[in-house]
This record gives structure tokens, sequence and C-alpha cells, in this order.
């Protein structure tokens, strides 16, 4: 179920920068203008983390993540109705606020379902789905755009959402000891995870902490160029690099390379991690392949040949992905009960 959901979420997050350029043209949204149409959804999504994990760590995931999932499907089909850029604001803010809390709760399934030793590697699975999701994303749209326009494609990824919603109530259980089935061994497996924090949430320590400031620090960097592949890169292809619509399936690629580096990523962290220690372990992974991102991006700038671009960004992408699963091993470890606000 979290491997349909992160899938869904990113066919629905990638979905306006598939449309974006029709959008654009039917709308009359300039450039600037458009920078605001996506920068609004990443400020609400930014606002809303943190709410939507506290709320996730007390009142469990499976009645969070419901909400969530029909709250963000309502706004991505209103924003198939939309006839000007004010009302498109307006529905990518409250579509951010809604999203917000799909990390942050997957996290909190991951602590309370797998062990410590499993949780990067089951975080490079699900992120995986994700960016499988955004590669499919032009190859699902673009067909219907073409035959149905812009708007169909909103309707049609809001009824997924629904679709994921309904099973994910039903089959559900915050953790292993609610869930029918699952056996002895399973739960003294499972019995370090709490179903609910003991205490509240320790603001003052965790900001003291300086493992906590440096995973901040490097979300804050890696997530300014890895925003891009969900907002401005197919409105660039087409507008920088002289794309056509149809062309735009070859954007699949990055995703595809991110899905792949995921996966590798957050088994390589977790198999560090045991051979050299935590710390070592997943510093390693990080430092190189954020370094390797940054030398592809400077690349990137020089590049004007449409395939090289293809390529230069999908090792871009790559890079990043590729440690992205050990950081949500760290935010899990350290987080443990309080894995969600974490």
């Amino acid at each position: 179920m979290l491997i349909l959901l992160f899938a869904v979420t990113y066919l629905d997050r990638v979905c306006i920068s598939v449309a974006g350029p029709l959008m654009q043209a039917d709308l009359g949204i300039r450039p600037v203008g458009w920078g605001w149409i996506t920068g609004i959804f990443t400020l609400s999504y930014g606002l809303f983390e943190v709410p939507a994990g506290l709320l996730g760590d007390r009142w469990g995931p499976r009645r969070l993540l419901t909400r969530i999932v029909l709250w963000w499907s309502a706004f991505t089909s209103l924003t198939g109705v939309v006839s000007n850029f004010y009302l498109l604001l307006l529905t990518r803010f409250c579509f951010g606020a809604g999203e917000a809390g799909v990390f942050p709760n997957s996290s909190i399934v991951v602590a309370r379902w797998f062990p410590p030793s499993q949780r990067a590697g089951i975080s490079g699975v699900t992120l995986m789905s994700a960016q499988l999701g955004g590669a499919l994303a032009p190859l699902l749209i673009i067909p219907i755009q073409v035959r149905y326009g812009w708007r169909m494609s909103f309707y049609a990824l809001g009824a997924l959402g629904i679709g994921w919603a309904v099973p994910w109530y039903l089959t559900f259980r915050d953790s292993p000891a609610e869930k029918a089935g699952v056996t002895e061994a399973e739960l003294s497996e499972a019995s370090a995870m709490q179903s609910a924090p003991s205490h509240a949430f320790q603001w003052a320590s965790v900001l003291r902490s300086r493992s906590v400031i440096a995973i901040l620090a490097i979300a804050f960097c890696y997530i300014y160029v890895y925003n891009f592949f969900q907002t401005w890169f197919h409105t660039f292809l087409v507008k920088g690099r002289g794309f056509s619509e149809g062309s735009l399936v070859l954007s699949a690629l990055p995703f595809l390379v991110a899905a792949s580096a995921n996966l590798a990523g957050g088994f390589a962290s977790d198999a560090l991690a045991a051979k050299l220690g935590a710390r070592r372990g997943r510093r390693l992974i990080g430092m190189c392949s954020l370094a390797a991102a940054g030398v592809f991006t400077i690349v990137t700038v020089f590049v004007r040949e449409p395939l090289m671009t293809i390529l230069a960004l999908s090792l871009v992408y790559g890079a990043i992905t590729f440690q992205q699963a050990g950081v949500f091993g760290v935010c899990l470890d350290l987080g443990r009960e309080h894995a969600g606000a974490m």
C-alpha cells in the first residue's frame, strides 16, 4: 500500500509539471506567475510537514493518511476546474497543505513495522515507487492531454487517490499488535516500537542536536535542486531546450534513473551502516552522492543538445536520490517514537 501511495503521490505532483506548458498558454500565465504557482505548493508543503507528522505520531497513520489522500485528491481534481491564475494559486496551496503529511506519516509506518536495520532499505523501496510514479506521469498524462485536454488528467488522478484511500483504511492498522494474523515472533521483533509517543516531542533538545541541524542543512540544499524535477523540469525542456510535446516522453528517463538510485541507495546505506557503523556508513553515502550531484549540475548548465541535457539531468537526479533513503533512515534512527515529527 505504501508503494502504491508513493507512486500516486508523484503522479499527482509531477502532473502539473507535465501539463505546465499547456496550462501556461491556456490560462495566460507568464514565467514569474508560474514560479508563484509552483512555489506556493512548496511553501504550503513545507509549512504543514511538522504539524502533519506530530498528528500522525499521536493519532496514527491509518486515519491521517486516509484524510490526507482524500484531501489532496479533491484539490488535484479541482486543479482541472480553475479558470485563472488566482484560483490556481489557491488550489495549489491547499494541495500542498494536504500532501505534506504523506512522507511523515509513511515514515511512522516504517518506524512501527520495520526494525532499524531495514529502515533505509524499505525507505528506498517506497521512494523508488515515487520516482516510478514520476516516470509514468508523462507516459500517462500526455496521451490524456492530447485527446481530452490538460484538465482531464487532473480529474483522472484525483480518482486514483480515492481508489487508494478506501482499501488503506479498511486493511491497515497502526501497529503490528493491532493487526490480525501477526505472529508472536513478529510481535517480539517489533516490541521496541511503540504505537504512540509516551512523551511530547522535545523541541529544545532536538534543535540543539548537531545531527538534526546537519540534516536540515542537507535537506535544504538537495531539495533545492530536487524540487526542480517536480516543478520546472518539463517547462524547461520545452522552452529552454526546444522539446516538442511528443518528445516529452523522454522526460521519464530521470525518474527511472532516480527509481533505481533510491532502491540501490537504500540498501547500500543499510549495508554500509552495518559494516562501518551507522554514522560513518550513512555519511559516506551522502557525501559522495551529493558531491557527484553538484558536479553533474554544473555540467548540465553547459549542455545544449536535447538528449545530452536529459542524460545530464538524469545523473543529477540519480545522484541526489541515491543518498535520499539514507537521510530517511537517519531521521527514523533519531526520531524513534517521534518518527513522524522528525
